[in-house]
């Protein structure tokens, strides 16, 4: 009886070890473009919570300050999820944005009423082109990161969208109001 405790215990043991090193292994196999990715995704999500407060707070249109409200809330539930990812893949989550994003927000911090709601909203036309691309990419891929870009391609799409509608709605106003 002692024979088959000790060998079940010895194959449990044997099961334990492999699963642990199946799952370190499957950190180990995560590639260098994925981790730099996440990494990425962080400091883009932080950017922007950082800008949609700025819309909220500076913006003259309406539409301007609801759409800076929608980043906080998406982006805020967003990183937490990139940062699930990033530590099943062993990376440590960023506590901040690049210092590319940080130069768009201080060049936003500068402006205000309509120059203010036009940058804004151009950078976060093209900024979201720009995700939505990146995201697409690493959407094909089967680990957690690839995951998380898979989940959150819908919100990015819906963020461009809308957007896009706000870019557009602020040219016809610009238009309408210098032409009267």
């Amino acid at each position: 009886m002692k024979r088959q405790s000790i060998a079940a215990l010895g194959l449990g043991l044997t099961l334990a070890l492999a699963t642990g090193g199946a799952q370190a292994q499957d950190k180990k196999n995560v590639d260098s473009a994925s981790k730099s990715f996440i990494k990425s995704a962080i400091e883009g999500n932080l950017a922007e919570i950082d800008v949609g407060k700025l819309a909220q707070e500076k913006g003259n249109s309406p539409d301007v300050k609801k759409f800076g409200e929608m980043l906080v809330t998406d982006h805020g539930k967003a990183n937490e999820q990139a940062k699930t990812a990033a530590k099943a893949v062993d990376v440590d989550p960023p506590t901040g944005s690049s210092i590319m994003e940080k130069g768009t927000y201080a060049k936003l911090k500068m402006l205000s009423g309509d120059s203010f709601d036009k940058s804004f909203i151009d950078s976060m036309v093209s900024d979201h082109q720009s995700d939505i691309k990146e995201y697409q990419k690493e959407s094909s891929k089967s680990d957690p990161v690839g995951q998380y870009a898979k989940e959150s391609l819908p919100t990015l799409q819906k963020h461009l969208k809308e957007a896009q509608r706000v870019q557009a709605e602020l040219k016809q106003k610009s238009t309408t109001g210098s032409k009267q």
